[in-house]
Formats: C-alpha cells, structure tokens, sequence
C-alpha cells in the first residue's frame, strides 16, 4: 500500500513554516522522520516564589492608546441578502465565491500580528500548566488514594495520555510562535486529596478551553486558528473527562462561553511559581481575584449547602474534600441521584444551584503581586462594585450586587434565564466577575467589559 504524507514544518527563528515534498511510502524505504517535540520535563520542584522580582508589570508598547472605541456596525455587516441563492460568479464548480483563505494562496502556518502573537502565548502558557499538572497528580497520589476516590489503574493511564496530549500542543504552539515562545515554568498547587486534584483539573481546562474560544474568531492568522481549533477541541474533550471523574454531568450546556484573554490570565498567573530568564512575557491583564464564599461543592450530597469549602486557589474556587466528613460526602452514595462516583453521567437530586440562590462574595484589592516571579501587578480601571456579570453558553447577564457600604464583600442572587427555551443559561463550571456596570455586550465582544471588572473572574459551580 501506499502512503502520502504531508508533513507541516515550522523553523524556529522567524522563518515561515514551509509544507515539505510528500513521500510515498513503501516497504522497502525507511519510515518517515517526524518533527521533534518541546522539551517537558516532569520532575520540576512545586513551591511558591519568594526572591524579588526583576521586573513589574504586564509587557506594553512604547505607546498605549486611551481604550477602544465603541462604534456601530462595520460597512455592509447587514447586506448580504441571505436568501439561499447564489449572489456573485462561482471562482470554481462547487465553489461559492467569498471566504477567507480560499483563493488558492499557499497557507503560510504563522502568527501574523502581536494579537496573534500574544493570544498564542497565553495558550502555550495553559497548556504547560496542563502537562505539568497532569503528571504531578500522578506522581503526587498512590494507587490506593486514587482508586479511594474510585479512579482505576485505566482511569490513570487516561490522565497520563492527556499530558502526552498537552507535548502535542505545547510542541504546535511553540512552532507557530517561533524562538522566543514560552518555556515551561514552576508551578504551584493547593489541591492535597485526589478530589481536589481532579477539581482543580476540571476547571483548568474549562478556564483554558474558553480563554481560546474567546479568542479565536479574530486572529489575523487563520491557518494558525485552524490548528488552534484542532488542538482546544481535544481539550473540551479532556474538561468533560475530568467532569465524569469528579462524578458532574459531563455536558449539562448547550453552548460552551469564549471568555477574553485577560479572564484566562487572570485564573492562570497565580499558580505560576516562576519561569526560566528571560521568560517572552504577556500583555494581558491580570484583575483582582473574586472568592465565592458559598461556592457549591460537588463532593457533597447537598452540594449547595457548602460554605468557605475551597482550598487556596485565587478565582478558581476549587473544592475543599478534606473537611467533608463520611456521611455529608456523596461518593459513596448508591441511591440515584445522591452518588457522584466517577461516571459516565450522573443526574443529581440535589442541584448544584440553583435560580435564587444567593451567592456570597468577597475580592481582593488591586495591587496584588501575581504570577511568573511575583512580577504581575493585580489591577482595576473600574469604578464602585454594582452588579455580577454571569458568562455563560451565548449569554452574558448581570445581577444586582448589595455590598452594604463593604468595598470587598457583596451578595447577589442567581438570575434565572435560558438560552433558548429549555435551556437553563446558567449550568456547568461558569465565569462571574463583579462590574461597575450593566454593558451590554455579545459573545463576540465581550472584552469590551474588561475596563468595568472590579474583581473576577471566578470559576462558580452552577452544576
């Protein structure tokens, strides 16, 4: 038999990548040499940073406008006729006219502008985060830890081939960005049971999953975003894994949100120890963290009766299983309804939350050191704390914040609302943030709510 391969080629040092001569493969010639990977190793310490910093602040340009502008419809957004027939001469049989990329150029696989650049580099950031979190995981429990919380040698092996997932991406990444991509860094973790482990997992990859939804519809590189598309379809893969691990239902919405960058960064820079010199920095914000006071915990049977039970996590709001004694905990549940072993699915009787549920909250300051070498500074353009912004599926609502005079303590209530009908909006591991502000913004423009963040995001546990 014989085989075409086409092998996509990037070289390192601003070069564009190039598609090499296919081979025809035979029995009697030698196998195809394939690209090497990223360097990944796996036994790096986990400890916090505590030297000084070198440098503050998040990269900038020599010179930074005053803001966006908010403008109307771009020319001709509402022209085409949208009726089904054909409007303009077909370039080929088959082929309607328009599209990007379709007029026969040669793709070039690159970043084509510092939005490209910088969006990719925050990616690369996750997904190391990723295959180092995997592995310690891994190598921080015992067999007998993980199969007390349900979890078989096959489960394990799972985790292990999602880290050698993340290699593959951090390894596309790093080609597309070239010599000065991000390297792998020193993490730091607050998970202690395997629980938390896994909940930490869950909601690493929904923040990295959406942080790239967000951004993907506007790099200027469009090969780049198809391969983007490849890689993060894999990782909504691997947030629905760790979902029937923690025993949620694995895809309780219709649509899954996009966040902006800054949203992503925000979650992801606290956990980072430190990065080796010289380090290509970002030049996303990083806001003040949002704690859920109440945050739902999912090893619970009553799951919405949880109070302060999360471990250290800044945004992410990750449960906290030690304290949760025997009877209270679900795991062990047989009764359906009441278990959430690891599952293929499980319904609850007990919602997560609910519509009307008060949420309580509590936010930092700004001016909070974060991140890479305690080097990013926590910041707000906004003004007093008025409303909640809840981020999910196509929606984005707000809810009335009551602060009672407290600058860093609030309540809300949980809005309800759908999508369409039948489609509770608020459900899964959603986004919320404390604004100055009602804006009204679509999926598309989202970060145009940035400069009205006075904490956020948090990871909330709707279900």
């Amino acid at each position: 038999m014989n085989w075409r391969h086409f092998l996509l080629v990037n070289v390192l040092g601003g070069l564009p990548p190039t598609l090499a001569v296919p081979n025809v493969r035979r029995a009697d010639v030698p196998p195809i040499s394939v690209p090497p990977i990223v360097s990944h190793p796996t036994s790096l310490p986990h400890s916090s940073y505590i030297a000084t910093p070198t440098t503050s602040g998040a990269e900038s340009a020599s010179s930074v406008g005053s803001g966006i502008p908010t403008m109307g419809p771009a020319p001709g957004a509402t022209s085409y006729p949208s009726d089904g027939k054909l409007h303009d001469p077909q370039p080929a049989p088959y082929v309607p006219a328009g599209g990007v990329g379709t007029n026969g150029t040669t793709p070039i696989y690159n970043v084509k502008s510092d939005f490209d650049y910088e969006s990719l580099a925050l990616a690369l950031y996750t997904e190391y985060i990723e295959l180092d979190l995997f592995h310690d995981g891994l190598a921080r429990f015992s067999v007998e830890d993980f199969t007390a919380a349900g979890l078989t040698a096959e489960d394990r092996y799972l985790i292990e081939f999602m880290a050698d997932q993340e290699v593959g991406h951090a390894t596309m990444l790093t080609n597309l960005l070239g010599a000065q991509a991000p390297r792998q860094c020193v993490y730091n973790y607050p998970y202690r049971t395997v629980h938390e482990f896994i909940d930490f997992c869950q909601k690493l990859t929904r923040f990295g999953e959406a942080g790239v939804y967000g951004f993907l519809p506007h790099l200027d590189s469009r090969e780049a975003a198809g391969l983007l598309t490849q890689a993060i379809s894999t990782e909504a893969r691997q947030q629905l894994i760790f979902r029937q691990f923690e025993g949620l239902f694995p895809m309780p919405v219709w649509f899954e949100v996009g966040v902006p960058h800054s949203w992503a960064w925000t979650l992801l820079a606290p956990h980072i120890s430190y990065c080796p010199a010289n380090q290509t920095r970002l030049v996303w914000q990083n806001f003040p963290a949002l704690y859920i006071d109440n945050q739902p915990n999912p090893y619970r049977t009553n799951g919405s009766s949880a109070v302060n039970e999360t471990v250290p996590s800044g945004g992410m709001n990750v449960l906290a299983s030690r304290n949760v004694t025997e009877p209270e905990t679900c795991l062990n549940k047989t009764t359906v309804g009441e278990g959430c072993s690891p599952a293929i699915t499980h319904n609850r009787t007990n919602p997560l939350s609910y519509p009307g549920r008060t949420v309580t909250l509590s936010w930092d300051a700004p001016g909070k050191p974060v991140g890479p070498n305690n080097s990013y500074i926590t910041n707000t353009t906004a003004g007093a704390p008025k409303y909640v912004l809840w981020a999910s599926q196509l929606n984005i609502t707000y809810s009335t914040l009551s602060t009672s005079g407290n600058e860093s303590y609030g309540t809300t209530v949980q809005p309800d609302l759908s999508t369409y009908a039948g489609d509770p909006a608020i459900n899964g591991t959603i986004f919320i943030a404390v604004m100055d502000t009602d804006l009204f913004v679509t999926p598309f423009n989202i970060s145009s709510v940035n400069s009205h963040i006075v904490a956020g995001p948090a990871l909330y546990q709707a279900g």
